[in-house]
């Protein structure tokens, strides 16, 4: 047997026997429901055929699908409805939209469910699925791993998940007066931000040591229509995606808001510009890097004068609490999640359309594409890293 294949088969052995992961995972979800045509307008097509993987990264460049699991999912809503906790041992999906026949013709309808799978079963399964609040999407679990905060975007709230061992339960709901899109916690789990789609302003919530989160109408003006939220490893800053236009492109830049967690309160120091149709956002590990994924027009009608075929990432550069756009690298179509590595050499960017990852190389704030492509069996419409 060579290295790689040990390699896999060790990570994967130590997967179903429910010890320490011995390679970094991903956790895919797929939307077989919605695509474009060449006018940019959305072809609907009936459930049943997403799915969710599992991912094991052990050699970056060569990812390997170790679970397959037929659950729904949605590109409606951020890149970011998908989590694995810290432990490596569940993972949550959140169910966004669905899609019903009405007449002859099919609609989407906004969904309440998140799925719930074990990671450490032999192979990873789901659970349970659980009923939260109305179109969840943007989610994240706690650095303890023992809570989660999901985005209800048909609800206006935010949702409050206790997590003991693979029991998942909604405990409370906080209202937010507007559409939420995401939200993510501090490092330190005192804090988390929540992006406010069309009231163009991040909120801060506060989060007690018993776990009571509250909102105590801390609102941060950023740029247009912010979808998503990243706050870096130290928790001294936070970046957001402005994604302009409602969130869709069209041709005109747009902006990567800088938020100094330091601050208090908390504060927008910066915005730095970048292409059209910001979405998708990560910070390394490392904390000196950070990617805005740029949708470029590329889900447009092709007659559009801001179309092109793929889109890209913006490499941003972190110095201290300055961060500036050093380089754009094209990816594929309507790129979407970006993920990195735990130890920050590698970028795995999701393409909607091409359905694969663009892999790409990370030293410092050198990014570089290997050339090499990711296939997966779907649509990635989201990504999220688990722990190394």
């Amino acid at each position: 047997m060579n290295r790689l294949a040990l390699l896999a088969g060790l990570s994967l052995a130590a997967l179903t026997a429910g010890s320490a992961w011995a390679a970094p995972f991903m956790i895919v979800g797929n939307d077989e429901k919605l695509i474009w045509d060449d006018e940019g307008k959305p072809v609907l097509a009936a459930p049943g055929k997403d799915n969710v993987l599992i991912v094991d990264l052990a050699n970056p460049e060569e990812p390997k699908i170790v679970a397959n699991l037929p659950l729904k999912n949605s590109v409606v809503g951020p890149p970011v409805n998908v989590a694995i906790d810290p432990t490596g041992s569940i993972a949550l999906v959140a169910d966004s939209v669905d899609v019903i026949k009405d007449g002859e013709a099919l609609k989407q309808v906004p969904d309440n469910k998140i799925h719930v799978i074990d990671l450490k079963a032999n192979p990873p399964k789901l659970v349970e699925t659980i009923q939260v609040g109305k179109m969840p999407s943007g989610l994240d679990i706690s650095p303890k791993g023992d809570m989660a905060l999901v985005a209800h975007r048909g609800d206006n709230s935010v949702g409050v998940l206790s997590i003991k061992g693979t029991s998942v339960k909604l405990v409370d709901t906080v209202p937010m007066g507007d559409i939420v899109a995401h939200v993510a916690f501090s490092p330190d789990g005192t804090k988390a931000l929540a992006v406010k789609f069309p009231g163009h302003k991040v909120s801060v919530l506060d989060i007690a040591a018993d776990g009571k989160v509250t909102y105590g109408k801390v609102d941060l003006p950023t740029g247009q229509w912010p979808y998503n939220v990243a706050i870096s490893p130290d928790g001294k800053f936070a970046l957001t995606s402005d994604n302009g236009n409602s969130g869709a492109s069209d041709g005109s830049v747009d902006t990567v808001s800088v938020i100094d967690m330091t601050a208090t309160p908390a504060r927008i120091v910066d915005r730095v510009v970048v292409g059209d149709g910001p979405e998708g956002l990560a910070i390394s590990p490392k904390g000196d890097v950070a990617v805005a994924v740029i949708l470029r027009g590329s889900n447009a009608s092709k007659k559009a004068y801001f179309y092109k075929k793929n889109g890209a990432i913006d490499v941003l550069k972190i110095d201290g609490g300055k961060v500036t756009k050093i380089k754009e690298i094209e990816v594929g179509g309507l790129p979407e999640a970006a993920v990195f590595t735990p130890d920050g050499k590698y970028l795995l960017v999701g393409n909607y359309l091409d359905q694969d990852f663009s892999i790409l190389k990370v030293n410092g704030s050198e990014v570089t594409d290997t050339g090499k492509r990711f296939k997966v069996p779907g649509h990635p419409a989201s990504a999220r890293m688990g722990p190394g």
